[in-house]
This record gives structure tokens, C-alpha cells and sequence, in this order.
């Protein structure tokens, strides 16, 4: 019965949360989308479209580097 209590604990203690993997492939997701809109402003003339690009860039970095963060501290 104990087992089945801690068990329960721990899986319950993970919902919600994202592996280093998830983080690192959203965040190079982002970055290539990014990278896109970027590039679609720039053809289309779109200031705003390619702040976007830039914005979207920025938060794919920062959650390839929460990503690499949580590795370390596997």
C-alpha cells in the first residue's frame, strides 16, 4: 500500500512539468519559426512581422537554454 501511495506521488508531482527534450524541441520550433516570420517581414516590407520573428526567436533560445539548465541538473 505504501508502494502504491509514494508511486502516485511522484507521477503526480510530474504533471504539468516538460522534460529538458520537450523544452529544447520547442525551443528550436520557435526559433525556426521565427526565423520565418522574420524572413516573410523582410520580403513583405512587415516591421512588425519581423519583430515578431525576432521575439519568437528569443523565447526558442531561452527555452533551449532552460532545456540544456535542467540536464545539468539531472
Amino acid at each position: 500500500m505504501a508502494l502504491h501511495v509514494t508511486t502516485e506521488r511522484r507521477e503526480k508531482q510530474h504533471v504539468g512539468r516538460k522534460s529538458s527534450t520537450q523544452d529544447k524541441g520547442e525551443g528550436a520550433l520557435d526559433k525556426a519559426k521565427g526565423k520565418a516570420k522574420e524572413a516573410t517581414g523582410a520580403v513583405t516590407d512587415d516591421k512588425e512581422k519581423k519583430a515578431e520573428g525576432r521575439s519568437d526567436q528569443t523565447k526558442g533560445t531561452a527555452k533551449d537554454k532552460l532545456g540544456k539548465a535542467k540536464d545539468l541538473l539531472k
